[in-house]
């Protein structure tokens, strides 16, 4: 196999929970506006919360519109919901929302041990469907290039964001190696770009659609055995 030079993670899912910290941040900013507006129903839950988010993310999925912007009208319709409507009070549940969404994320124990093994002989970015910066989540200085699908109006698994990617971080597409947790968006995406990829599968699913991918994985630490040996 030709030399790897370059390897693209994924961010939600394969580097931290987003999952637990997105929930999280949604429990904080729903703690807050039952101390603002005590009359908000205890029906109101975060999984009322996530429906909202998603119905409105569906209304605008035609509109280059950032996660920002989206969750920001998601809690404008939570207080219309509520008929308590608040523009002023959904900025200020937006904000608190994105400060614990963003600094209270926990990286997996194998992120850092794995990027700090690479760094240095790898070309290393983020290609990822989500919005969180390296530096707001305290991974600041490990990637040369970064590419967020809301900048550009398409999602993996469309090929063309793998070949954003290539470009950024000016390699063949045989040196690129792309690693993420979903099966669909990153290793399928993957395939469609002629992309050698690397399914990290920490929970041990059995997707029984074929061997999509080069190489399994449940753990990041597993990473550096395969590109010494394998790749």
């Amino acid at each position: 196999m030709k030399k790897i030079t370059t390897i693209s993670f994924d961010a939600d899912g394969t580097l931290w929970d987003f999952e637990g910290v997105m929930r999280h941040a949604l429990g904080c900013a729903l703690d807050e506006l039952r101390r603002l507006v005590p009359s908000t129903p205890d029906s109101l839950s975060i999984e009322t919360l996530i429906a909202i988010r998603d119905q409105v993310a569906e209304e605008y999925k035609d509109r280059e519109m950032t996660h920002e912007v989206i969750r920001l009208e998601a809690f404008k319709r939570t207080l219309q919901f509520i008929h308590s409507p608040d523009d002023d009070l959904a900025v200020h549940l937006n904000t608190l929302y994105l400060k614990h969404r963003f600094e209270d994320i926990q990286l997996f124990d194998d992120v850092l041990p794995t990027l700090n093994a690479l760094r240095g002989d790898y070309t290393m970015g983020l290609l990822s469907n989500g919005n969180t910066y390296p530096e707001r989540c305290g991974l600041e200085g490990f990637f040369q290039f970064v590419v967020f699908a809301q900048n550009y109006g398409i999602q993996k698994p469309d090929l063309r964001l793998f070949e954003i990617a290539i470009e950024q971080a000016g390699c063949a597409k045989h040196q690129l190696l792309h690693v993420g947790d979903s099966f669909r968006n990153d290793i399928i995406g993957a395939k469609q770009a002629g992309v050698k990829s690397i399914w990290l599968n920490r929970q041990g699913e059995n997707k029984g659609t074929g061997k999509q991918h080069d190489f399994e994985i449940s753990s990041l630490r597993e990473l550096t055995g395969l590109l010494e040996n394998f790749i």
